[in-house]
């Protein structure tokens, strides 16, 4: 696994202390990025389309539980200012 995408219900959200977790925000903008540990991330508002090394892309928005495995190198296509919970583990 790659990237995991989920929609969580607000149990899991709680289960997982998600309210707790540290807040990220970016303008509209394009970047590369790489993973040197895995991340959980819950949108809380934005759009993101995100293409992987492979050429592989995913999109996640507001209310998508999302997961980057260790390793990932990707660039991200922030299309809406995007504001996440996020977890490093």
């Amino acid at each position: 696994m790659k990237v995991k995408i989920e929609k969580p219900t607000e149990e899991k959200l709680r289960e997982l202390g998600v309210e707790n977790w540290p807040i990220w925000e970016k303008e509209m903008s394009t970047f590369n990025w790489y993973y040197d540990t895995n991340e959980t991330f819950y949108v809380i508002e934005g759009e993101v389309e995100v293409e992987l090394d492979d050429g592989t892309k995913v999109s996640f928005g507001a209310g998508d539980l999302v997961t980057f495995s260790e390793g990932v190198k990707c660039t991200w296509h922030v299309k809406k200012p995007i504001r996440k919970h996020y977890k490093l583990f």
